[in-house]
């Protein structure tokens, strides 16, 4: 799938707000504010329950990985988020 295409896809799932759960976070981290270089997708499938994470990593920015960004969108698809929020700032790490 194309970069752009999966991008708009999630953006789409993000503006739709806070439906309930199953949820799912989305968060960018890297060595600099320009480049994110590691991504964490976070799942809670109730309110206080306990989270599960993966991670993807990648020698160039993950936000422009077509590969990483079509795993993202399919595991939001098929986790059946009713909530997808995703933090756009890149957090250093």
């Amino acid at each position: 799938m194309n970069v752009d295409k999966a991008k708009k896809r999630i953006l789409k799932r993000v503006q739709r707000g806070f439906n309930g759960y199953p949820q799912i976070s989305v968060e960018y981290f890297g060595k600099t504010a320009d480049m994110a270089t590691e991504v964490a997708i976070t799942f809670l499938s109730e309110e206080n329950g306990e989270p599960q994470i993966q991670r993807f990593t990648s020698d160039k920015d993950v936000r422009e990985d077509e590969a990483i960004q079509s795993v993202l969108l399919k595991i939001i698809e098929r986790a059946g988020a009713n909530t997808v929020l995703e933090n756009r700032v890149i957090s250093i790490c």
